[in-house]
């Protein structure tokens, strides 16, 4: 029996629905880890793992399992977004990218400045950590704000959000890799050609290439990037063609392509699943007052948290007023500059990616806990701000 799908609106609903999950998952690890389990809470995630044989060397911890092994099925479904964005959605024309794409550089831009300004003498590794937007929470709060946002701010926003996704994947790919393995480099060269050979002969069975991803993962990670970028690279990699033996129909257009039929079938492990445990595990930092005494004195937490709070709708509303300046852009139907503002708090919702940022920049657990309740403090706040601007202007429409 076949059954209809509305690609677009299904992604939207499960990103919103996935941003409760998430709020839910953080604040059990953050009470797992300031309760009487957390010290079974912080041992179980510390736990090794042996992953395959020994020559293999993946011995990984559960945390660190569950940052690269499922954050690598995350990220596939954030490359099959982006590449659905690029060749048939937002992103497909220059015309349409125009005003997220201004707004998303000046989104990724400013809070990148202001941490570097205040903490770039102490730990300018961190700059990255307040560039990136949560697609669930923003989205999710946009839906939580129903009509007080118009209609147009939600492609928009989600539009920047999928820029956004691109420029922390570059980051990730390019800032925060290791030392790097030539050898290994060209042999996930070799897997990528393989698998746009059998994509060329038409194949669709997933039996195919899922041996070519797994070959592709490992040679990431023993290439010197982080092996989540495997996921990224396979979801650009998939073609936007017509699915084949299909029980899928597209609601809009009749036709299932195959991006379209894998985020069907991936996007809500990696939404209700993947980032609500990948929440769970990251969030579990102590707070107390001399956590939070550390936090108010620390520049690198200061950096993180104006980048968020002012950076992000700041940088949004900025660039979007100079892209329509020069004529490039035109600004969301029906929009203001309060509106912008109010959409560019919402991108101030790192957390997910921000996190997972944060993870790689910064090297010692004291440092990194700080960043990580930084960016909880920053979304959170960010958050507020956005809906309670919104609401404002409801008001005034009425």
């Amino acid at each position: 029996m076949n059954r209809v799908i509305a690609p677009l609106r299904d992604f939207l609903h499960r990103e919103s629905s996935s941003g409760t999950l998430i709020l839910i998952a953080s604040a059990l690890g953050l009470l797992a880890a300031n309760s009487g389990l957390a010290d079974s809470y912080f041992a179980f995630l510390h736990l090794k793992l042996q992953i395959g044989p020994s020559s293999l060397e993946l011995e990984f911890t559960i945390l660190k399992s569950i940052n690269y092994f499922l954050m690598s099925l995350f990220f596939f479904v954030v490359g099959l977004e982006i590449k659905r964005e690029l060749t048939s959605g937002h992103l497909a024309s220059f015309k349409a990218a125009a005003a997220p794409l201004f707004a998303a550089l000046g989104g990724m831009s400013l809070p990148a400045i202001i941490y570097l300004a205040i903490a770039g003498g102490v730990e300018p590794n961190g700059w990255a950590v307040p560039v990136a937007t949560d697609i669930a929470l923003a989205v999710g709060l946009l839906a939580l704000v129903g009509s007080s946002a118009i209609a147009s701010l939600r492609s928009f926003l989600l539009a920047l959000a999928v820029i956004d996704d691109i420029g922390a994947i570059l980051i990730i790919a390019l800032v925060y890799s290791t030392g790097v393995n030539l050898s290994w480099g060209l042999a996930g060269l070799l897997t990528i050609f393989a698998i746009l050979g059998f994509r060329k002969l038409g194949s669709q069975s997933v039996l195919v290439y899922l041996p070519l991803a797994l070959s592709l993962w490992y040679c990431a990670y023993r290439f010197g990037i982080h092996p989540t970028i495997a996921g990224v690279i396979l979801g650009l990699l998939t073609p936007n063609i017509a699915r084949t033996k299909s029980n899928l129909i597209d609601g809009e257009d009749g036709s299932v392509s195959v991006i379209e039929y894998l985020e069907h079938k991936f996007h809500p492990i990696s939404s209700y699943v993947i980032v609500p445990i990948f929440a769970f595990a990251n969030t579990g930092v102590e707070i107390s007052s001399q956590s939070i005494n550390s936090a108010l004195n620390s520049v690198i937490a200061w950096g993180i948290f104006l980048g968020l709070v002012i950076g992000k709708p700041l940088g949004v509303l900025l660039a979007t007023m100079a892209a329509r300046k020069i004529k490039f852009a035109e600004y969301p139907q029906g929009a203001r500059n309060l509106d912008l503002i109010a959409t560019g708090s919402a991108a101030g919702i790192g957390f997910t990616v921000a996190i997972f940022i944060a993870r790689l920049a910064f090297e010692g657990p004291e440092i990194v806990n700080l960043a990580i309740f930084s960016v909880i403090m920053g979304s959170v706040v960010s958050a507020l701000i956005s809906l309670l601007i919104f609401k404002t202007i409801r008001r005034s429409k009425l």
